[in-house]
């Protein structure tokens, strides 16, 4: 006799910041929301509601573009202190129905199945119970999409099958057939340079992709994440690959009044106290600082330098100053990367004294500013900017609220 077993349980929040702020905002309930990183045409919709993806509208599309296809849009400029206390609050209400394993952004986590919960039943009223929890702990407000399946791949392929208020389960005996009517690029890891690839092999169905061998999947992928895709789309429960980082960056949308030389170059630094304070924050030295701004008409301007290995922010700022070739037109957004980076475990400690303090100096400024507020102390360079470039939230990294980035 069969026995089905579920090993995974995969949680995606539904349009998360816009039902942040529907949950903090009644008023904003069943009306179309799109959330922005500033209220200005020039800038892009970074999360809708449901009410507003029945118009068209999702993330990436330009506020000017947003306003016309739903003239009753709702627009809200992102709060992310707001999305971060709540992702807390969150992961406590499903932390008292199931333990979290891997949170995987601040609107996805992945939770491991045990004992009865690895059987449909079981799997379901733990399912339901985190759908209860997050109800009652937080609000309405916030809806959530969960997947059951034999591994955090597929839970993860099953959450976004059904959206919003979803709970689908795709149980071992089930696979492949029941992934047959998906898209390619409905399955994790799979975007359109990638989708390109595939096709490019004859490769054009799901079908299609379950009829290649590991080999021909490992060609096709040129690298071990093709045998490892091989493995997750059957349901194996493979280990989580270890993922090194290589780089931190910022970015930001200059508004009006930083348009300028000026503007922009406070900006700049600014993103630069921000990215090397999280550097040493992640333990990590940087060799490389690339730049680049954003003008009008899809131009940009660009600059890298290489650097021993640092990692106190006055020594970044110095590289910076070397390559700071201001453009002579209006300036958009404005990034920086601090690329190349290797863990301090690798790094050997600074031979001279001077080296030694500019390090300690960039540490108490961390301390100083964790303690008192991200602008307690600065380089003056970036007092004019100051106050730009507020927290964000990347897909994989939620921000703690008491660090100055």
């Amino acid at each position: 006799m069969f026995v089905s077993m579920l090993r995974a349980m995969f949680i995606d929040m539904n349009s998360y910041f816009a039902s942040c702020e529907q949950h903090d905002r009644p008023e904003l309930r069943g009306q179309p929301v799109a959330i922005c990183p500033m209220k200005t045409d020039y800038t892009c919709v970074i999360a809708a509601s449901y009410e507003a993806k029945e118009f068209g509208i999702k993330t990436g599309t330009a506020v000017w573009q947003a306003k016309k296809l739903c003239q009753s849009l709702r627009l809200v400029e992102a709060r992310p202190e707001l999305y971060v206390k709540l992702h807390h609050r969150i992961l406590a209400a499903i932390d008292t129905c199931i333990p979290i394993k891997a949170v995987h952004s601040i609107d996805e986590c992945a939770c491991e199945l045990l004992g009865d919960e690895r059987q449909p039943d079981g799997a379901r009223r733990t399912a339901l119970a985190v759908k209860t929890a997050i109800h009652d702990r937080i609000g309405p407000a916030m809806r959530c999409s969960i997947g059951l399946a034999p591994n955090d791949y597929l839970a993860k392929v099953a959450a976004d099958m059904h959206k919003p208020d979803g709970l689908t389960v795709i149980e071992q005996h089930e696979i492949p057939q029941r992934l047959y009517d998906l898209k390619l690029d409905d399955l994790s890891g799979i975007g359109g340079q990638m989708l390109r690839r595939l096709v490019q092999a004859g490769i054009r169905t799901v079908e299609d992709l379950y009829g290649q061998t590991e080999q021909q999947l490992k060609g096709i992928w040129n690298s071990v994440l093709g045998q490892r895709m091989y493995g997750l789309i059957r349901g194996e429960n493979l280990p989580l690959p270890l993922i090194v980082r290589r780089s931190v960056g910022h970015s930001y949308v200059l508004p009006p009044d930083l348009r300028t030389v000026d503007g922009v170059h406070g900006v700049l630094m600014r993103l630069i106290h921000k990215a090397a304070a999280r550097m040493r924050y992640l333990r990590l030295w940087t060799r490389r600082l690339d730049v680049q701004i954003e003008i009008m008409r899809g131009q940009a301007w660009s600059a890298h330098i290489n650097m021993e290995p640092c990692q106190d922010t006055l020594t970044i700022l110095e590289a910076f100053a070397k390559i700071w070739r201001p453009p002579q037109v209006e300036p958009i957004r404005a990034g920086i990367v601090l690329g190349k980076c290797i863990h301090d475990a690798f790094v050997a400690a600074p031979l001279f004294a001077c080296e030694r303090r500019r390090i300690e100096i960039s540490r108490v400024l961390d301390r100083i500013n964790n303690r008192y507020g991200k602008n307690a102390i600065y380089f003056g360079g970036m007092h004019a900017a100051r106050d730009s470039a507020p927290m964000r939230i990347s897909f994989t990294t939620i921000p703690e609220l008491d660090r100055p980035w």
